[in-house]
């Protein structure tokens, strides 16, 4: 063999055994997707590539764990996976060292905040046969879509439980007198009967009392649908005059001036109905088909007069009760003036009954005196409501954890109440806890809160925008839009944007987002000052956010986040 040759090939020798005593780095890395996206309350990503063909060594075992850094020095570690070369006999995807092959791994963890600038790297553990091999980090993703955070449970108002105060609540009180069959002469049984002397008394003391005034006084005239039509409108009319005579000489003597309002029945058919109604009579089904049956008043009474077997009762037991006058009293009660019920509330609550006090919670719109108010009336009746008032005091004022204390003490006593499940499953929300909040809304059906807003911010932070969608339907919030974003429809969710009937900081955030993901850049600048303008806390989160990555070398950027 020649000389030359012979070191020829120890040379090669000597480049082969030092390739197949390497192990590479993937190349060709992607990761999906890139940047990082923050879905419901998790990160997660596919990260893929390549080992290049003549690398792996075949004796090489190489961990790849992902690391996302973020934060001050913080790591969060991902899975590792543990690729072996053709000769290891330990576990793992084995690399063939002449073709090379595929690298695959997922990575996830629990979003953080802090999280929104981050970088993710793959780390790697290395060694051919027991030699250990030192291998960089390699960087393969840059920054956190955090978007969907900004869809807050505090963008939903709660639902109020409300008073049922009364300023003027209406009393009636009723009383018939009766009359004999084709008579309008009214008996001394019938006017001092107790109904009667019931009413005059009532009357009495809505004119006298300081808080009662009479509405109104009725005296109706009836006559019972058997007979002549002319006869029974007589009746009729004579049985309301001998009534409201009768009745205003009673006024007269207790010095109660007010008008009687009059008006006759001359056949009352609509009584008779009732009274068969109530009745146990028998075949009585028969003649309410005949009622049914028939409109015409003569082809009614006859109709039933031929029913033989039954009339005789209905004469007896039905129509001797239809033959009246019926005198009504409407009575005000007056209630207390807003300036009495603050006046009782600042100096002596317990002359306030438990919907006076929850009134006057609606007199202020100091959150402090409307919290103090509400403790009050827990205090001194434990009403669902008072607790329920707290709470959405509380969650206007961002404490949580004191709302959702306050939301759970009301459903101890009104467990299914739908405006409370309601706000408690949005207070769930804010604090983070997404099953209870869906346990919540789940009995919500019927509050007066937006129900549809709550699920689609629910789902939207649970990572289902399919969802969010459909439940947000066409009204418009900072939340829906935030969904819009997120399922790329950057006309609908400017169109939403602008739709926004009290548009704040977060709305002019979101529309320097969309003008982001639209390359507009003067809608990104204009909005991102009035958004800090309204909102300072805003401008690092602006500094840091990977939407605006485009515009972060920009002077005009650089001087609206510094």
């Amino acid at each position: 063999m020649k000389k030359g040759l012979f070191f020829a090939l120890i040379a090669a020798a000597v480049v082969l055994a030092s390739c197949n005593n390497t192990l590479p780095q993937p190349e060709q890395v992607s990761v999906n997707p890139s940047p990082l996206e923050k879905v419901g309350s998790k990160v997660n990503a596919k990260i893929t590539g390549t080992f290049p063909q003549k690398k792996f060594a075949k004796k090489g075992i190489l961990i790849v764990t992902p690391v996302l850094k973020y934060g001050d020095g913080q790591e969060e570690l991902g899975e590792p996976i543990t690729y072996v070369g053709e000769k290891v006999k330990e576990n793992g995807k084995t690399v063939n060292f002449k073709e090379g092959g595929k690298y695959s791994q997922s990575f996830a963890c629990a979003y953080k905040p802090e999280m929104r600038k981050c970088e993710l790297y793959l780390r790697f553990q290395a060694k051919v046969g027991k030699k250990d091999i030192e291998i960089p980090d390699l960087k393969v993703a840059d920054g956190m879509v955090a978007t969907s955070e900004l869809a807050e449970a505090k963008d939903n108002k709660t639902a109020t439980t409300p008073d049922k105060f009364q300023r003027v609540i209406q009393e009636l009180t009723e009383a018939d007198i009766k009359f004999l069959i084709q008579s309008a002469e009214l008996r001394s049984s019938e006017s001092k009967s107790e109904q009667v002397k019931n009413l005059q008394a009532a009357i009495k003391d809505a004119n006298d009392a300081e808080r009662k005034e009479i509405n109104k006084i009725e005296v109706a005239g009836y006559a019972s649908p058997d007979g002549a039509q002319d006869l029974n409108e007589r009746l009729a009319q004579n049985r309301q005059k001998a009534a409201a005579n009768f009745l205003k000489k009673g006024m007269k003597k207790d010095k109660v001036s007010s008008e009687i309002q009059s008006n006759i029945t001359a056949e009352d058919w609509e009584g008779f109905q009732k009274a068969m109604e109530n009745s146990n009579m028998q075949d009585k089904d028969l003649v309410l088909r005949v009622l049914s049956m028939y409109s015409d008043p003569e082809e009614r009474e006859a109709q039933i007069k031929n029913l033989s077997s039954v009339y005789g009762t209905i004469a007896d037991e039905i129509l001797p009760a239809l033959r009246r006058s019926r005198l009504i009293l409407t009575t005000d009660l007056i209630g207390k003036s807003d300036d009495e019920i603050r006046e009782f509330m600042a100096n002596d609550p317990s002359q306030l009954n438990v919907e006076e006090m929850l009134y006057a919670a609606t007199l202020t719109q100091d959150p402090d005196e409307k919290l103090a108010i509400y403790q009050k009336a827990a205090e001194q009746f434990n009403d669902f409501r008072a607790w329920n008032g707290q709470g959405q005091i509380y969650f206007d004022k961002g404490e949580i954890a004191e709302a959702r204390r306050c939301f759970a003490k009301a459903l101890e006593i009104e467990p299914n109440d739908p405006d409370v499940n309601y706000n408690a499953g949005i207070a769930a929300m804010a604090d983070g806890d997404l099953d209870k909040a869906e346990e919540h809304l789940g009995k919500a059906a019927g509050t007066k809160g937006n129900l549809n807003a709550a699920l689609g911010t629910l789902y939207t932070q649970k990572g289902d925008y399919a969802a969010a969608k459909n439940a947000y339907g066409d009204t418009p919030s900072n939340n829906a839009a935030v969904q819009q974003i997120l399922n790329e429809d950057y006309a609908g969710a400017a169109k939403t944007l602008d739709a926004v009937k009290e548009p704040n900081a977060t709305t002019a955030y979101l529309k320097a987002v969309v003008g982001a993901r639209t390359n507009d850049k003067d809608a990104v600048y204009a909005n991102l000052k009035s958004a800090i303008e309204q909102d300072g806390k805003l401008k690092a989160r602006a500094a840091e956010d990977i939407e605006f990555a485009k515009f972060a070398e920009e002077e005009e950027f650089k001087a609206i986040v510094k």
